[in-house]
């Protein structure tokens, strides 16, 4: 009988490194020119699951939220990894942008995804977990094919392969 290979496709952030984002992006922001005496400021809520950033103007919330973005950049975290749920006025004059981290596939997006895959008409078996994808047959090259398909499509969210056996 021949071996069944398989993977799972998952959308998750790692929240500790989320967390060593957060505090790089504070201590650069806390040190330079341009956002020094203002009261520009991001925090991670682990209890609520977000990521609030507080600025004095809209400018200055795009200017942090660009070096939250590199941060998440140079930790490895996708910048498709967090949604922003918009822009708000917050006391006074202050301007706040809540993000929160995508863990788990939208049933939508899933299905979509199926139906790519399906449209490729590789032989592999798919099913839909809970928040999660597995894929699964006979060839690892199929496999391969499969998830060189996956990344070459957005879908709006941040994609990874796990489990591969």
């Amino acid at each position: 009988m021949p071996e069944e290979n398989s993977f799972d496709l998952v959308s998750k952030v790692d929240l500790q490194n989320l967390d060593n984002a957060v505090n790089n992006a504070m201590k650069e922001i806390k040190n330079r020119y341009d956002l020094k005496n203002t009261s520009s400021s991001i925090e991670l809520d682990k209890g609520e699951n977000t990521v609030k950033l507080i600025a004095d103007a809209d400018f200055q919330l795009d200017q942090i939220t660009q070096v939250l973005y590199q941060k998440m950049v140079k930790l490895g975290i996708d910048i498709k990894a967090i949604k922003s749920k918009g822009r708000e006025k917050a006391g006074g004059d202050k301007v706040c942008e809540v993000f929160t981290p995508i863990n788990g596939i939208e049933q939508e997006i899933a299905k979509k995804i199926v139906k790519d895959i399906k449209d490729s008409k590789l032989k592999v078996q798919i099913t839909i977990q809970g928040e999660q994808i597995r894929i699964s047959g006979k060839s690892r090259d199929e496999l391969q094919a499969v998830i060189s398909n996956v990344r070459q499509k957005d879908y709006g969210i941040a994609l990874q392969f796990g489990n591969y056996r």
